[in-house]
Order: structure tokens, then C-alpha cells, then sequence
């Protein structure tokens, strides 16, 4: 699977707003996931929506949403061009269950690559992570970041597109939980 990060924090960049007007607060209630307008039209969502707020995931989620994308580059998704003609995306705001964990840019910085490259170890075509460190706003307990992930993935037919969002989803959900794990047992070491 494809994937990389940035970093968009400076005066005109578009910020996350952790707390805003229609947040469900998933953190603590993940189940409510299967609620929001987002995944009604496509359950594979509240399902990585579900596993990122879970009790043991590092992270919470604030915002999500999910378009046909008409725009894309199939050499971005290490898709075959001529297989790949219909695109779907979706984004998901994460923002950090410990404050502590992303205090500083650099920390979101880091948490990022090493995301990235895990998710880059898994073989999934036609589909792609990007993960941008943003400022955050609201109510953020000290911390000053958040990461908007983006995902995305291209086919021939929506069905398919839509079949491979649902993985790179899982995948993606699968590495937070992995991340995680491993960040534990260094810390135990």
C-alpha cells in the first residue's frame, strides 16, 4: 500500500477542530460510530472508526468524511492505469488519546513515518494512506496537533474502488493497533 505524510502547520494551513458543532464523541462511545451520516453509506467505515476509538488505540477520532474522488493519479496508488478508472477517499482527523504522545510536531512527526512505513510493508494495490500533521483547535488538553489521514483507492467499477477503501481501512486500522503494540513493549524493554 502507498503511503506518506507531511506536515501543513503555518498561519493559512487548515486546522482540526477537535471538539466541533455535530462532534459524536466516539472515544467513548465507539458503537455510535454506525451512526454518523459517513457510514451509513459505507459501513467499512464505522468499522475502522470503531477499532481507532477503541479503549486500546492510541488514538481518537474527531471527524471523518467520504467522497467519489474524481480527481486522482493511479500512479499514486501503485494502480494499473488501465484498471483503474473510478476513485473513492475518505479522511479521519486522529488526534492522540495521551496528549503527551503528540505535545510537540515532531512527535506527530515521527508517528507518522513510522505508520507510514508500516502500512507501506503491506501489499495492497490500487490504494493509497497520506497522513498530514495539522495545528489543532478546541478543547485538546495541551496538545497542539492533530493528523488528518486520507484514504484512498481506485478501480475499474465503485464496487471494486470501494471493496479496496475497505481494506486499505483495516490496514490502516491494523497499524495504529500494531504501532501501538510495539510502542508498548520498547517502553517495557
Amino acid at each position: 500500500m502507498e503511503a506518506d505524510w507531511e506536515i501543513e502547520i503555518g498561519v493559512d494551513a487548515p486546522l482540526i477542530e477537535a471538539r466541533w458543532p455535530g462532534f459524536v464523541d466516539l472515544a467513548h462511545h465507539p458503537e455510535k460510530a454506525r451512526d454518523l451520516a459517513e457510514t451509513l453509506q459505507f459501513q467499512e467505515l464505522a468499522a475502522a472508526l470503531i477499532r481507532l476509538n477503541g479503549s486500546d488505540s492510541p488514538v481518537w477520532t474527531t471527524k471523518c468524511d467520504l467522497w467519489a474522488a474524481p480527481d486522482f493519479d493511479p500512479d499514486e496508488m501503485d494502480a494499473p492505469h488501465m484498471k483503474c478508472l473510478l476513485a473513492v477517499a475518505c479522511y479521519i482527523d486522529l488526534l492522540p488519546r495521551d496528549p503527551a504522545l503528540w505535545l510537540i510536531p515532531d512527535n506527530a512527526v515521527q508517528w507518522c513515518k513510522k505508520l507510514c512505513a508500516r502500512v507501506r510493508c503491506l501489499p495492497l494495490r490500487s490504494c493509497r494512506a497520506d497522513l498530514v500533521v495539522r495545528g489543532l483547535v478546541g478543547n485538546t488538553d495541551g496538545c497542539e496537533v492533530g493528523v488528518t489521514t486520507y484514504l484512498s483507492a481506485c478501480s475499474v467499477t465503485e464496487a471494486e474502488a470501494q471493496t479496496r477503501l475497505a481494506s486499505a481501512l483495516a490496514i490502516f486500522a491494523d497499524a495504529v493497533a500494531a504501532e501501538a503494540a510495539a510502542a508498548v513493549s520498547s517502553k517495557l524493554q
